[in-house]
């Protein structure tokens, strides 16, 4: 349904993924706005979720230093344990991320996560009563990327997400 693959692109503060799910095809954040809009097969109108809305919170924080190795990399493992269930991110400082460009990404956390690690997730596993999500990185690739691939479609027709 959410797909085998998932490919993350970032920069400048905006950030794309794309997976082959059968359900979900893209998700695109565009800083400026402060949206993250998401596209579902089922559709041609993006759904979109406003970046400084989160409707869960972290009760408690536990970092804990050098506790896997993900394609080469050591890594930290940060847990928060949310209203919403549990959310385990494992990161290198490597692969650092200004969290002043998602100091507005509150939805789903970005912002509490961004603004303790530093750096991008190598591995996220997200617990709740609806569903288990792990996502791990097979590989990492500096590359030039366009401000237009961060753009959203010409044409395409938005509406506010009911989730």
């Amino acid at each position: 349904m959410m797909g085998a693959k998932y490919e993350y692109y970032i920069k400048d503060g905006n950030y794309k993924s794309t997976t082959n799910g059968l359900m979900f095809q893209w998700q695109l954040y565009v800083n400026k706005d402060n949206k993250l809009y998401n596209k579902l097969a089922s559709s041609e109108t993006l759904l979109w979720n406003d970046g400084a809305v989160n409707t869960d919170s972290v009760l408690k924080v536990q970092l804990n230093e050098g506790v896997t190795e993900i394609i080469g990399y050591k890594c930290d493992e940060l847990i928060f344990t949310c209203k919403s269930g549990i959310q385990k991110y494992y990161f290198n400082k490597k692969l650092a991320v200004d969290p002043k460009l998602f100091v507005n990404h509150k939805f789903m956390n970005w912002y509490e996560y961004i603004s303790r690690s530093n750096a991008l997730p190598l591995k996220a596993v997200v617990e709740n009563n609806q569903f288990t999500w792990e996502s791990v990185a097979t590989e990492v690739q500096d590359m030039k990327l366009e401000a237009s691939f961060f753009e959203l479609p010409a044409n395409m027709a938005t509406t506010k997400s009911p989730y």
